[in-house]
């Protein structure tokens, strides 16, 4: 007898009620006197310690510029992806399709989370620079590497760093992997997730909170809407549809055919 599906759309409503108030309650944190404190010597205590350690040994500031860089994004992207349809990483064969399209949906719904709750941050006050901008004695990798900012757009400072978009990403990513992977694999895949949003926090891209309020907050929300409830399901089955054609022709290219991700089913 075949397996039922790890991936269905259904209502998981116990998830679904927690991941909101885990959310609510991460963003409480932040908001509330009492804590607030808490979170803002965080944030300096972080910052000095991260970017503290540049200008010091080159090789140390040429591997956070370069990871700090917009190539560097797409280059983290593509492995994301090369990881989610590995076909012995996380998912099994039939699964790579489903899996791929699904994360796709999710993506698209934290997209419109991010928008909303964007807004919501600029209407209440909660938008802020980056520790880069604000911090006296900041230090700029921009100014250090001048032609890696000039052709690749180094990432060390924001006039709006609320919330972390590119630590929303992953932790989404990390979240959809975490839930199907196990042992080490599962460990390697949280690694990942914080090896990556490393960079904007050492070169002052963003503040602590930036990650694991803002980033957290609407990761949290994606995947609870996406996931815990049906639509990012009907979102991939209908990116599934539209793919159709498209997977027909990659069928027939050489080097592509062979892929798991791309043979017919």
């Amino acid at each position: 007898m075949d397996k039922a599906p790890r991936i269905q759309a259904t209502w998981r409503w116990p998830a679904l009620l927690g991941l909101n108030l885990l959310a609510l309650a991460v963003l409480g944190s932040w908001l509330l006197p009492a804590t607030r404190e808490l979170w803002e010597s965080a944030n300096l205590w972080l910052f000095h310690g991260l970017n503290g350690s540049l200008n010091q040994h080159f090789l140390w500031d040429g591997i956070w510029a370069l990871t700090s860089i917009r190539l560097c994004d797409i280059l983290l992207g593509g492995l994301m992806l090369t990881l989610l349809v590995h076909p012995r990483w996380v998912f099994a064969d039939g699964e790579l399709r489903t899996a791929l399209f699904t994360f796709v949906a999710l993506l698209m719904v934290l997209l419109v989370i991010r928008v909303l709750f964007t807004k919501l941050a600029n209407n209440l006050g909660w938008q802020h620079a980056s520790p880069s901008m604000v911090v006296a004695g900041a230090i700029h990798l921009s100014d250090s590497f001048p032609g890696l900012e000039r052709v690749f757009e180094l990432k060390d400072r924001s006039s709006r760093s609320f919330p972390g978009d590119h630590a929303s990403v992953l932790l989404l990513w990390g979240m959809f992997m975490t839930l199907f992977s196990r042992g080490w694999k599962r460990t390697a895949n949280l690694s990942l997730v914080v090896l990556f949003m490393l960079p904007r926090l050492v070169t002052g891209a963003h503040w602590l909170v930036d990650v694991t309020i803002g980033g957290v907050v609407v990761a949290l929300l994606a995947f609870a809407w996406g996931y815990c409830t049906p639509l990012a399901s009907h979102i991939a089955n209908g990116l599934a549809w539209i793919s159709r054609p498209v997977l027909v022709v990659l069928q027939h290219v050489p080097g592509l055919r062979q892929l798991t991700v791309i043979k017919a089913h």
